[in-house]
């Protein structure tokens, strides 16, 4: 077995980075190994989509086998309008426990127009487990000082928002779909390919949603993530809530990971938008769950890399 070598970091503050994610198996004799951040800041040389897709998929092993300790502060404000609620029952989803988790989202009965939260929030990551811990700083702008906090928001639950790239662009789960090239584009200095992932005809459904990618060509590194909604958990939910009220559902999902430590990129935003369409196309917005996170402090991160 090949020696390890194991790179802890020191703690240091960060803005604006990451989230927790679920569990991955360990890889047996690996060594670990930091990635070197992208210095992509000009046009990016040209790449094939094979040659990309490997890239992905390498950031994808390097992603499932980390392990971190970090601490921050999450940010949550949502928005509900249930005017299309007042003279129609909603689907009964035990509000407070719905969630978004993953490729999974669903969206409560709105209670009131507008909540807040903010968190100390810290995350502990080794071999398969996961340990969150939150601390409530504030509930609706007040501050609310409350140990092991249970999240509160009836929209998002970030269990398994890191490893979402892994389900698109992972080895094993690349072969389920059809993926094409669909631009370039910039976020801050870098220049980015945006990739488009749509299931096979005949591929067998999966837990993993698809959608739009924007990718690091130098480094495979996913910076955003759009996801399709028709492959949401739980979609039903919001179709049946669309004839409800004569509409169509539609949901806008998108993480950024515009964060990097130690060659892992950690999710600094996630937004959920609940609409629906009338026949003039026209978008009724029900919801709208905003999340940000900032001001971290890492402890450690580390992956492992195969020889």
């Amino acid at each position: 077995m090949p020696k390890s070598r194991i790179s802890r970091l020191p703690a240091a503050a960060i803005i604006a980075v990451a989230v927790a994610f679920l569990s991955q198996t360990s890889v047996h004799g690996a060594r670990f190994l930091p990635l070197r951040p992208s210095q992509n800041t000009a046009a990016s040389p040209a790449i094939s989509l094979e040659a990309l897709l490997a890239k992905a998929a390498e950031y994808c092993r390097k992603l499932e086998s980390a392990a971190f300790d970090f601490v921050c502060r999450e940010e949550i404000s949502e928005k509900f309008d249930p005017t299309l609620d007042a003279d129609r029952k909603s689907p009964p989803l035990d509000p407070g426990k719905t969630k978004y988790s993953g490729p999974t989202v669903v969206i409560s009965w709105a209670r009131k127009a507008k909540r807040s939260f903010v968190y100390d929030y810290r995350c502990v990551r080794a071999g398969r487990t996961i340990r969150e811990t939150r601390t409530l700083l504030k509930e609706n702008g007040k501050k609310k000082v409350g140990p092991n906090a249970a999240l509160q928001t009836s929209v998002v639950d970030f269990g398994a928002a890191l490893l979402a790239p892994v389900g698109l662009f992972g080895e094993r789960f690349q072969p389920d779909y059809d993926f094409a090239i669909a631009g370039e584009e910039k976020i801050g200095k870098i220049r980015v390919l945006v990739v488009d992932a749509k299931p096979k005809p005949g591929a067998p459904p999966a837990g993993n949603l698809y959608g739009k990618a924007w990718i690091d060509p130098d480094t495979g590194d996913i910076l955003e993530i759009e996801w399709s909604e028709s492959r949401v958990g739980r979609f039903d939910v919001f179709e049946k809530r669309g004839r409800l009220y004569d509409r169509k559902p539609r949901l806008v999902i998108r993480s950024e990971f515009n964060a990097e430590k130690n060659g892992i990129r950690f999710p600094s935003r996630l937004s959920v938008e609940e609409a629906y369409l009338g026949e003039s196309g026209k978008a009724f917005i029900r919801s709208k769950t905003d999340v940000i996170y900032k001001d971290f402090k890492f402890f450690t991160v580390e992956f492992e890399v195969h020889d």
